[in-house]
């Protein structure tokens, strides 16, 4: 009867199955988007407050700041809305036994889900486009604006009784303001931007404004004295005024934009296409530095198989010093005369000793090297050699980090849209578990969920970061871990009948906390 009656409503309405399911997640897909967006807007002001205030920012500038991050929070709050939608428009259902009649007419779950499936598809098909396309512009945006503002000074403010050197040259001390106006009394300026001059400006009274773009400040004092001191004390003037003006330039009060290419942009705001070709670039990077080092290595194994290295040796040390004979001369160009020179086990010399080497078979007149320089030649070439390997490892090193970071970030904007049609997965099942539509219980659930998976996806990308997972592990795990649980219950759910039991979950809560309608729902439930 009851399924009648369903499918009757059905006709009422001109709407089939399918329409009738998604339009029950429309209402809480928007909702749920504005709310969240709300949360996001108001999280974000509450962060850059401090840096906002004080600053004299025009309204649009600040809108603008807003519009720019929206772009983030957007992204964010999509795949959070589909899960909070799914889990109240199936909650409401079951709540409704709507669920009941449409398996009594023979409508499956997983035909309840197709539609929402498909739609969530849709979603994450434009949820892509819109991170890979508008996200990166809005955040170098974001990040432009957000450094200019930074740059700019506070407004110029005075207080009485206290120097103010927020002026470059110039330290000013007010004895009297005016609230409503920007009138001064009891002025007190010195004056630095002369070396040569000790300059102290004083008024009975003046005012002080800026020019229209921000780029001087003009001070028109009445009824005062300059009095100019030299800097070996040794010449003064003093000279009285009715009117002075005082016009200098000021830097970081005014509101200066950048532009757009004024600053390198980051990973995240880049698209795919532009990070593909970076790790392209970084890879190729890394592939010459290997080459560079198995060239390094195999052409210092060849010189040693030659004796290449003995004869280079021998001619740098003739070419630098050619004072000195072969016999004096190390592979360095240092005189050896005097160094300690092993000859045999056991016993050393030194030149000019009375047992001499100087012309012993162990270098001859020809310029061929001693054993043991040629022992410190090689060690040196090694040294050279290893200097040169762990250079390039560090590159290396640098190159497959940025190439992770690219990676990271590249697989992220495949996830995030992705977790649409995940939340769907497992927001479907727990709905018509939980059997209850209302804002609260979907709420709830979904906080939970979206605790685990940003918990995964920030865990993920630090674990990418340190190259202890793989790119692709780090971003999608949280996305095959809360799937496969969603798969789970979709079946099982399709299969039997599943409920979550309210009431041992509310015996978990103390008494103490429990209010009285909670108490009566729960005895009216058993």
């Amino acid at each position: 009867m009851l399924a009648k009656v369903l499918h009757l409503r059905y006709i009422a309405f001109g709407m089939t199955i399918e329409r009738y399911i998604l339009r029950n997640h429309f209402g809480p897909f928007i909702f749920s988007l504005v709310t969240l967006m709300f949360v996001f807007v108001l999280q974000f002001l509450m962060k850059f407050l401090s840096d906002l205030v004080g600053k004299g920012l025009g309204l649009w500038v600040i809108i603008e700041l807003i519009a720019f991050n929206l772009a983030w929070m957007v992204v964010l709050a999509v795949p959070m809305s589909v899960l909070v939608a799914t889990l109240m428009a199936f909650g409401n259902m079951s709540a409704n036994h709507e669920i009941t009649a449409m398996r009594a007419s023979g409508v499956s779950l997983y035909r309840m889900m197709a539609p929402v499936l498909v739609a969530s598809i849709v979603i994450t098909y434009l949820l892509y486009r819109f991170d890979n396309d508008v996200l990166p512009d809005a955040n170098h945006k974001a990040k432009v604006l957000a450094i200019d503002i930074q740059r700019k000074k506070p407004t110029f403010t005075i207080v009485p009784g206290l120097f103010n050197q927020d002026l470059p040259g110039y330290s000013i001390l007010v004895r009297k303001t005016f609230e409503h106006s920007n009138d001064l009394e009891g002025i007190t300026i010195f004056d630095y931007t002369q070396p040569g001059q000790h300059v102290t400006i004083t008024a009975q009274r003046g005012n002080i404004s800026f020019s229209p773009d921000y780029r001087k400040l003009i001070m028109n004092l009445q009824d005062g004295e300059i009095f100019e001191l030299s800097a070996d004390y040794r010449d003064s003037r003093l000279v009285r005024f009715n009117r002075y003006r005082i016009i200098t330039s000021t830097q970081g009060f005014a509101f200066e934009r950048s532009p757009d290419n004024a600053f390198s942009r980051g990973d995240r705001e880049l698209s795919v296409e532009a990070m593909n070709t970076i790790v392209d670039s970084l890879k190729r990077q890394i592939d010459q530095a290997r080459q560079f080092i198995a060239q390094a290595v195999n052409r210092t194994t060849q010189e040693f198989l030659t004796g290449k290295v003995q004869q280079e040796a021998i001619g740098e040390t003739r070419k630098r010093f050619p004072e000195f004979g072969p016999e004096e001369m190390s592979p360095y160009g240092i005189q050896i005369r005097y160094r300690r020179i092993p000859l045999r086990a056991g016993k050393t010399f030194q030149r000019g000793e009375s047992e001499s080497i100087a012309h012993s078979s162990q270098q001859s007149s020809s310029g061929s090297l001693t054993y043991s320089e040629r022992i410190e030649n090689a060690i040196a070439r090694i040294r050279a050699l290893n200097s040169t390997i762990e250079t390039q490892l560090s590159q290396i090193e640098y190159l497959r980090k940025q190439t992770n970071s690219y990676l990271v970030e590249i697989d992220k904007k495949y996830s995030i849209p992705a977790a649409c049609i995940i939340f769907v997965l497992i927001g479907a099942p727990l709905g018509v578990m939980a059997r209850r539509g209302g804002f609260g219980v979907a709420g709830g659930i979904s906080l939970g969920f979206f605790l685990l998976y940003w918990a995964c996806l920030i865990g993920g990308e630090k674990l990418a970061d340190r190259e202890l997972v793989t790119p692709f592990i780090g971003m999608w795990i949280a996305n095959i871990i809360i799937g496969a649980l969603g798969i789970y219950l979709t079946i099982r759910v399709a299969r039997e009948s599943l409920i979550i039991n309210w009431a041992m979950l509310r015996g978990l809560i103390p008494k103490s906390w429990r209010s009285p309608i909670t108490e009566v729902s729960g005895e009216y439930e058993r």
